[in-house]
């Protein structure tokens, strides 16, 4: 853009030029008319004119080449205006030349290159314009990039947003198919005289018997399945055999053990209660913790304390 207006003060130059040259010729035109000079003075002040011409706009043309080679090098983007521009300059700069290199140019000549001096003028403002246009659709299409690009930046978080709630709903659907469970006992039983009596003493204890009810109002199952994790005092968990234990993962990506999967046929909205016994070599005191887990998520807990 510099070298732009650069080159529209090295123009605004020449048509300085072409009104000297008008004021000249005016004044050459009148020294014919009063008669004061023959046609050989004429021809005298035409060529001293042209000498003068020739000399001021060689100099402005050599200026006028550098800016405009400049010009063609390092503005890219209005390559294509400037190329129409330049050539019609270039033209004009030529046939002008032409005329005021001629030895045999007279009046006729003179005035022939002030009318394309004027047109070079208006070449000038012609690029001016074009310019001027050239800004206006840049700061245009600038502010047209500015607003696509956060269009793009919403449409972008709007799809980051319609992610995630696509993640909660699919989050929502998987805790709607799980099981709810309730209704939760854990308890140890003690054999006396052929009944079963509960106790909370490790030392009578025979075996722990354990019931809950799960419930979804939302799926219904063939093979359903839950597994529970009973935790002993010391920490461990109480798994009888491989065959009934076992290992499974957490909906947090943790693979906890289990002590028993329970397996069921479940219609849909269906209270089912599950009532199942645990046998173990020995009952420790303290505090057992009793879970019912349902795909990978934990859905019910209770305890029971043995002393």
């Amino acid at each position: 853009m510099k070298d732009i207006r650069s080159l529209l003060l090295v123009l605004l130059s020449v048509g300085f030029v072409a009104t000297w040259v008008y004021h000249i010729y005016d004044k050459t035109t009148y020294v014919r008319s009063a008669g004061s000079s023959s046609q050989a003075d004429s021809t005298a002040i035409a060529n001293r004119v042209r000498d003068s011409l020739e000399k001021a706009y060689s100099a402005t043309i050599s200026s006028l080449d550098v800016k405009l080679d400049s010009s063609r090098n390092t503005s890219d983007s209005l390559q294509a205006q400037l190329t129409y521009r330049v050539g019609e300059i270039n033209r004009l700069k030529n046939e002008i030349s032409s005329i005021l290199k001629s030895p045999a140019a007279g009046a006729t000549q003179l005035r022939e290159a002030k009318k394309k001096m004027t047109e070079l003028e208006e070449k000038i403002d012609e690029l001016r314009s074009d310019n001027s246009s050239m800004e206006a659709e840049k700061i245009s299409l600038t502010s047209q990039l500015e607003k696509m690009t956060g269009e793009a930046v919403s449409l972008e978080q709007n799809i980051r947003k319609l992610d995630d709630e696509n993640k909660q709903l699919k989050e929502k659907i998987k805790e709607a198919s799980v099981f709810m469970a309730s209704a939760l006992h854990f308890t140890a039983i003690d054999f006396r005289n052929d009944k079963e009596v509960e106790t909370a003493q490790s030392k009578k204890a025979d075996k722990f018997i354990a019931s809950f009810i799960v419930q979804n109002n939302l799926n219904q199952y063939m093979n359903a399945e839950v597994v529970v994790v009973v935790t002993e005092p010391d920490g461990k968990i109480l798994q009888n055999s491989a065959w009934d234990s076992g290992i499974f993962d957490t909906r947090s990506g943790v693979k906890k053990n289990f002590t028993r999967k329970i397996r069921f046929d479940y219609e849909k909205g269906e209270q089912k209660q599950l009532i199942f016994s645990l046998d173990t070599d020995a009952f420790q005191k303290g505090k057992y913790v009793f879970q019912v887990w349902h795909q990978g998520m934990l859905i019910g807990e209770t305890y029971k304390l043995m002393h």
